[in-house]
């Protein structure tokens, strides 16, 4: 469970404080702010970030890995949260930071994440969303083989402005052509 590994060559294992340096760079775009409930604008709330992971990890109420290249850098970060066992089913979300993106990074570790969640935690469906405006979101959704399910009109509000969400949902029994 502590580690993952791709086809393309990543790995994919828990956050470390090592760590906190990447989360640092990942966090620092404004719209990387809305991704998290506290400040993770230094040292100290990168690693209060990387200490919560630990702590879900530890009790069993989320899974969070580092998708980490072949030098070892953490380049992005896919997650299941929000697991319901009466419905066998969970919550994935990823991101990456920006030297990363372009580069297979969030495919590659949402479709080990979906791979591990329905074998080993025995899931059916997980479930993603995005901003309808978040084309490069969509694209990682349809690349890791969750398809779309419809608009959720108005669900998330930032500041003032209210964003439409796309919902997407990959089930265990789904045939997708890369596993």
């Amino acid at each position: 469970m502590d580690e993952l590994t791709t086809p393309e060559g990543f790995l994919l294992r828990p956050w470390l404080p090592d760590d906190a340096s990447a989360v640092l760079r990942a966090f620092a775009p404004a719209e990387m702010d809305r991704q998290t409930d506290r400040p993770v604008d230094d040292r100290s709330g990168a690693l209060a970030w990387i200490a919560e992971r630990a702590r879900e990890r530890g009790a069993r109420t989320g899974y969070s890995w580092a998708v980490v290249g072949e030098e070892g850098e953490a380049l992005g970060c896919v997650a299941l949260n929000v697991v319901n066992r009466a419905h066998d089913s969970g919550w994935v979300s990823y991101w990456t930071t920006e030297s990363a993106r372009g580069r297979g990074v969030a495919p590659a570790g949402v479709r080990a994440l979906a791979r591990w969640a329905f074998d080993e935690l025995g899931l059916y469906r997980l479930e993603l969303g995005h901003r309808t405006d978040n084309v490069a979101s969509c694209r990682v959704a349809t690349r890791s083989g969750f398809a779309s399910e419809g608009i959720e009109r108005a669900k998330l509000r930032y500041g003032r402005v209210r964003y439409d969400v796309e919902r997407h949902a990959r089930l265990a029994d789904d045939v997708v052509n890369f596993d």
